[in-house]
């Protein structure tokens, strides 16, 4: 499968705008943390774009859930066994499928960040994720009610996992994120002239 016929499963299976976002923002670190390691960029961004293509159909993480339910669809698109495995991955606890690879335990890595890392920039003044840094992140990440649906316990995991500090971890995805800001719908707002 390619990214084009990747997308299209995206589109299929998400309307939701924000979900179908968070997936692009998934892709775009996945990317980077494949050039970091000198790694298969295509792969694992489509690991990262894959990953929670069926969450909207099924939210429900469990054995009949979410990613469970959408590994034979992905199977019968055709998508190689690998992307699946660490699409997997990234919910052991109801798969039973441990992270094994850097890929695996790149996807866990990200996949909340990204999420901590855009309500950051939706907060911010300018709604912009090019005018976010690693401390404000970091500011945000010591708040227990902002943007409490983010595991951080799962961030600090997958970066002890991948062998990267915290601190390098979220300046990795960051930057990553900035570079498609326009993509992510997190290049800010155009100011109105008020009547």
């Amino acid at each position: 499968m390619n990214r084009v016929d990747a997308w299209a499963l995206v589109c299929e299976y998400t309307q939701s705008p924000q979900l179908r976002r968070h997936m692009q923002s998934v892709e775009v670190a996945m990317r980077a943390y494949a050039r970091h390691y000198s790694e298969d960029e295509e792969k694992w961004g489509l690991v990262g774009l894959l990953h929670d293509f069926d969450y909207e159909r099924f939210p429900d993480v469990a054995v009949n859930g979410h990613p469970n339910t959408g590994a034979p669809i992905l199977r019968e698109r055709g998508v190689d066994e690998e992307i699946i495995r660490a699409i997997l991955s990234h919910a052991t606890e109801v798969t039973g499928v441990e992270r094994h690879s850097k890929m695996e335990r790149a996807l866990y890595a990200v996949d909340e960040l990204t999420g901590l890392i855009a309500a950051v920039a939706l907060v911010w003044p300018s709604k912009d994720v090019r005018d976010v840094d690693v401390k404000a992140v970091q500011k945000k990440w010591k708040i227990k009610g902002f943007a409490p649906g983010v595991n951080r316990e799962d961030i600090e995991a997958g970066a002890a996992a991948l062998n990267v500090d915290l601190e390098g971890h979220i300046a990795l995805v960051l930057t990553a994120m900035q570079a498609a800001a326009a993509e992510l719908g997190l290049a800010g707002v155009i100011a109105t002239a008020e009547s």
